[in-house]
């Protein structure tokens, strides 16, 4: 009888240990996979649970030290106990039926270890994992207090073992740090956002909007504004009547030229034209009202364009290029643009800048519809190049100045990582109608090829 006790009381202490073994392990996983922004909100409610496991994450190596250092002593004395108090006593219960001592014991150490290993991989390691990955904040906040109280009774020791693996570090050249980093690349966030939409956890406007937020730090004034062939302008010694002619087209502001095309002396403006109040239009000369021009240079970033506009207390300013030269204007509905897409107003022509889709699936675009807006029209990445917008990539594969009915295939890069089944997309552009020699409108295509299948990733130009 006292032998079956003896096994029952080993089982037991097993199990006792590998709860010990849990407890560490859900430590490990559930400090790590917690959301800290979420911690933050629930301490400053008053949450005490909340603002303990806030304070152990900001210490995850030495409480990763911790949990590891009190794994592995749970994990030694789990094979400890297994071998006397339960190996022992299932021999002595084999020998009582015919078995030989020695294969009796054999046998019982072997079923020991079995039972405790596989306590210890279910109950001690993979169930804890599961539970804190898949429940962070609450396993964080109920273990918050037990773990600190852990670490400082055995911090000493922690802080031995985890020095001695900081100087193992350094010897190797690795710089060792006490925090894990938690921030996301805008990188990470692209592809978080990518997922949530094909998951269906984000709508397609919201991830649309989320995706050119992102992109909005990495855009130029050269990349959202209006090209000077777009641009009208008046000159100094021309009348404000010239000027009230124009703004009747639906645009309240011209760059003022001087001695040349990239020569901008000022900026005249609807609010200059009627501060004249009953005064002639055709006696007065636009050099007599313009104001001092804003200019920025079109490798300036966006943000940093809208802090000059703010400063300024304009809505309106020049892009120059690196030669000096007048390269188009921007404004802030522009930049607005690069955020919520295009803003249609009551002066802009039906159907400006918008992409129409065919019957057959097809896609007709503008030719000054900007990459990065095709991109998210067609869901796939187009090759990069010296081009702001479609018709620059029309151009550049064409190698000249396109003329209507011009088509072009272009193979569309795979992601980094995709699978080897993934298939081979190429889009065809063909030129509609073509503008001041270069694209107006294009027409895509996008075709899709089994992977197997052998396909010519350059591009084919068909004049």
């Amino acid at each position: 009888m006292s032998v079956i006790l003896s096994i029952l009381l080993g089982a037991l202490v097993i199990l006792a240990i590998t709860a010990a073994t849990g407890y560490f392990v859900a430590q490990e996983f559930g400090f790590m996979a917690v959301d800290r922004s979420r911690l933050k909100a629930r301490a400053a409610q008053g949450d005490a649970g909340a603002r303990r496991a806030l304070g152990i994450t900001g210490r995850t190596s030495f409480m990763l030290s911790g949990a590891q250092l009190g794994i592995t002593v749970t994990g030694l004395l789990v094979g400890y106990v297994a071998e006397p108090m339960m190996g022992e006593g299932i021999g002595e219960l084999l020998g009582w039926v015919g078995v030989p001592a020695g294969t009796g014991i054999a046998i019982g150490i072997a079923v020991a270890l079995l039972f405790s290993t596989v306590m210890q991989m279910v109950f001690g390691e993979l169930f804890p994992k599961n539970l804190a990955i898949a429940r962070p904040e609450p396993v964080a906040r109920w273990l918050a207090l037990s773990t600190g109280v852990y670490l400082r009774l055995f911090g000493w020791l922690i802080w031995l073992f985890d020095q001695a693996s900081l100087v193992l570090l350094k010897a190797v050249g690795i710089e060792p740090v006490e925090d894990v980093q938690h921030a996301a690349t805008p990188r990470d966030l692209e592809y978080i956002v990518e997922e949530s939409r094909e998951s269906g956890d984000l709508p397609a406007e919201l991830s649309t909007l989320l995706d050119r937020t992102l992109d909005f730090h990495d855009r130029t004034a050269e990349h959202a504004m209006i090209p000077r062939p777009q641009v009208s302008t008046v000159e100094t010694g021309e009348p404000v009547s010239r000027v009230v002619e124009l703004m009747a087209s639906g645009h309240s502001r011209f760059p003022v030229l001087g001695d040349g095309v990239d020569d901008i002396v000022g900026v005249v403006c609807l609010r200059d034209v009627l501060e004249l109040g009953d005064r002639t239009l055709s006696d007065v000369r636009v050099s007599d009202v313009a104001r001092p021009p804003l200019l920025v240079p079109g490798s300036l970033p966006l943000p940093a364009v809208l802090n000059r506009l703010r400063e300024s207390e304009e809505e309106f300013a020049c892009v120059v290029d690196e030669y000096g030269g007048l390269a188009g204007v921007i404004t802030t509905e522009d930049i607005a643009e690069e955020l919520v897409g295009e803003i249609a107003d009551e002066h802009d022509p039906e159907d400006a800048g918008e992409a129409r889709v065919g019957e057959d699936g097809s896609w007709l675009v503008p030719g000054a519809l900007h990459v990065d807006e095709v991109e998210r029209l067609i869901g796939h990445d187009l090759p990069e190049g010296d081009f702001e917008t479609i018709g620059g990539l029309v151009i550049a594969q064409l190698r000249r100045l396109p003329e209507p009915g011009d088509r072009i295939s272009v193979a569309l890069p795979r992601n980094v990582g995709a699978a080897e089944h993934e298939p081979l997309r190429t889009v065809d552009l063909g030129v509609r109608t073509v503008d001041r020699h270069v694209p107006e409108t294009v027409r895509l295509e996008l075709h899709e090829e089994p992977a197997g299948e052998p396909a010519d990733q350059d591009s084919e130009v068909n004049a």
